[in-house]
């Protein structure tokens, strides 16, 4: 079974009673001026901010999924998800969002300090990283610990023997077949 972990960002306070699925698209017209609602009324001054808010909470949720995407080694489990929340606009915006990790252990310690390190750096590669994004790096760095710890509790003939394999050196055998 594969253990996957959530590195993610989330804004309760703009969080939407219901979650939509489409992409947003910021406001691009600044001072608000001539915007309307999905049924073409103007808008308030007090729904420009909102809208002003939601495009920038977008832009930072956007930003801040796309660090772990690209810090995750190919450990992510797809792209980001979004919960989404419409504005004023009619548009949607993402008001939080997640990146899957895949945190299972390796097939070896020296592949589990691997994925650690990398689970640890797509964790932490938002500027701001979230409480669920530091869980997420605690726990790596556990998992980072304890193969290390099973790294030096080998013999000295199983690391020869790990070392071997890990150079793609699979141990010759002094065996040989003649016909």
């Amino acid at each position: 079974m594969t253990d996957v972990g959530a590195v993610s960002s989330t804004y309760a306070g703009l969080a939407a009673k219901g979650a939509a699925t489409s992409s947003a698209v910021p406001a691009e017209n600044p001072s608000g001026a001539g915007q309307v609602d999905a049924t073409g009324k103007p808008l308030s001054n007090e729904q420009i901010a909102q809208i002003r808010q939601l495009a920038a909470r977008d832009r930072e949720v956007r930003q801040h999924e796309q660090a772990h995407l690209a810090a995750s080694g190919g450990l992510a489990k797809g792209g980001a998800s979004y919960s989404m929340q419409k504005g004023p606009d009619g548009k949607n915006y993402a008001v939080g969002g997640e990146v899957s990790i895949d945190t299972s252990p390796g097939k070896t310690p020296e592949e589990t300090l691997r994925k650690a390190r990398i689970i640890q750096a797509a964790a932490l590669a938002p500027a701001d990283p979230s409480g669920q994004d530091r869980s997420v790096a605690a726990a790596a760095q556990a998992m980072e610990l304890q193969a290390q710890q099973d790294i030096a509790q080998r013999s000295p003939q199983q690391q020869k023997l790990a070392e071997q394999y890990s150079n793609n050196d699979v141990p010759r055998s002094g065996f040989q077949i003649s016909a």
